[in-house]
């Protein structure tokens, strides 16, 4: 079988696609894991050209001893950058004055009745 725990590739397709890698770990005739240049992920072997290369890592090698193997051939590896936390953003509540009503003057009821009934 071509794809053998140890053996280069090359990416073709995806977000890693043009980056090298290495099979870690084979899952089964159509999956294997790989890691290197791109993310230790699982891939199918359609999306994976080998290389004639080969390098010597034991089967589910941990991400330092993939790193050390590229490191010998002078391939840069991916590795995830920690970020430290940014304190959680507190919503400022504004507190708004409320507007205050005057009240409209009203008419007296009693004058308008009387020129009511004066009219009368």
């Amino acid at each position: 079988m071509i794809f053998t725990v140890g053996r280069l590739c090359v990416k073709l397709a995806g977000r890693d696609a043009g980056k090298k890698c290495v099979i870690v770990e084979i899952i089964d005739s159509n999956y294997v894991i790989v890691d290197g240049a791109t993310r230790r992920k699982k891939v199918n072997v359609k999306h994976l050209e080998p290389l004639a290369e080969m390098i010597d890592i034991k089967e589910k090698a941990a991400h330092a001893e993939v790193e050390k193997a590229f490191a010998k051939l002078n391939w840069p590896v991916w590795s995830s950058k920690k970020r430290e936390a940014s304190p959680k953003p507190r919503k400022v509540r504004v507190k708004k004055e409320k507007a205050v009503k005057e009240k409209k003057a009203k008419p007296e009821v009693k004058a308008v009745k009387e020129e009511q009934n004066g009219a009368n």
